[in-house]
């Protein structure tokens, strides 16, 4: 679908692993597109970006690659992020030297200086004007309208595509917080690896994402639900077609939930006692794509004792957040960085 162009000069982008979303001043969400690149390998003159990209996925010439820049929820490929965030800021409102936005991004909890500093060159070699990061947990909180500026507890987990992170915010800031590189794509992972471990079979990204999105859970689930995997057999190297069922997907995605409980672990291990008691009684919010696996509402209050309440618009907190940062600019500016 094709985006109409905007005059507005701010923008928000949730800068994702795998999808980036953008956000304008007084029109909302304008832009949601898969974050990958198809590159020339010979030339590595960039082909396509976002949506179009990823429908060239498996689809590519020899000398045509497929690339993520963001690994992890951090810049991997810096010269393809560049060529990302400038498809997006032009499909946003047009290009003009003279019309330079406003850009607040979302990143993960606890990166290094040396990636937030990736991420700000990016955003500006891009044609953004000004550059703004806010930490992805307190965006969420924002998003997900905690009543962070409360003399009280709110604790939100955000679950995206290549981190997760979580917060304890109170009196307009974060009290405590921990990431964990334990997101959908970690998720993805382990799925592969358990149906190479177990039945000598080989799947890509794609197949493990369709796997985790018709029978994933967090909890074992009943009725059992089953499904028909297609992939390379990992001894003939023939094609090969096995069924798996969801308590397998179960079994072989506990290590990346572990690290997400113990992400939460560490926020609470931080968190005053007097906050603490304020979390007891209220919960936590999840936000994230990945927040909406089955049953991890429930899975996360079994492993830490406090309740869980998904989002209603999961998917958008962050980016709204963004938004709402940015149109505060001056209030929040103190838990931003910014060139």
């Amino acid at each position: 679908m094709r985006i109409p162009l905007f005059s507005s000069k701010r923008l928000g982008i949730d800068l994702g692993t795998s999808n980036c979303l953008v956000w304008s001043s007084g029109r909302g969400i304008i832009l949601s597109e898969p974050s990958v690149v198809a590159v020339d390998e010979a030339t590595g003159r960039i082909e396509a970006v976002g949506q179009r990209a990823a429908e060239m996925l498996g689809k590519t010439a020899v000398d045509l690659i497929i690339k993520k820049p963001l690994k992890e929820g951090v810049i991997a490929d810096y010269v393809a992020s560049e060529a990302m965030l400038k498809h997006f800021l032009e499909r946003s409102f047009g290009y003009s030297r003279f019309s330079a936005p406003e850009v607040m991004i979302s990143v993960p909890y606890g990166i290094t200086q040396v990636e937030r500093r990736a991420v700000l060159e990016a955003t500006l070699s891009a044609g953004a004007r000004t550059a703004y990061l806010i930490d992805q947990p307190l965006a969420a909180a924002v998003g997900a309208k905690l009543p962070i500026e409360a003399a009280t507890g709110s604790m939100i987990l955000d679950m995206g595509g290549g981190q997760v992170g979580s917060a304890v915010v109170s009196l307009g800031g974060i009290v405590a917080a921990s990431g964990a590189r334990a997101g959908g794509d970690k998720l993805n992972e382990e799925i592969i690896t358990y149906v190479r471990r177990i039945h000598n079979l080989i799947i890509g990204d794609r197949m493990a994402e369709d796997i985790k999105l018709s029978i994933g859970s967090a909890l074992k689930a009943n009725p059992v639900k089953k499904f028909d995997v297609r992939g390379r057999d990992a001894i003939s190297g023939l094609p090969k077609s096995i069924t798996i069922d969801s308590n397998e997907v179960t079994e072989a995605i506990q290590p990346a939930l572990s690290l997400i409980v113990n992400c939460l672990k560490n926020v609470l291990e931080q968190t005053p006692p007097e906050l603490a008691s304020d979390i007891i009684d209220r919960g936590l919010v999840l936000t994230g794509g990945t927040a909406q696996l089955r049953g991890m509402e429930r899975y996360i209050s079994n492993q830490i004792g406090v309740s869980a309440h998904l989002w209603e618009d999961p998917m958008h907190a962050v980016v709204y957040g963004t938004g709402v940062a940015l149109e505060n600019i001056d209030i929040w500016r103190k838990w931003v960085h910014s060139r």
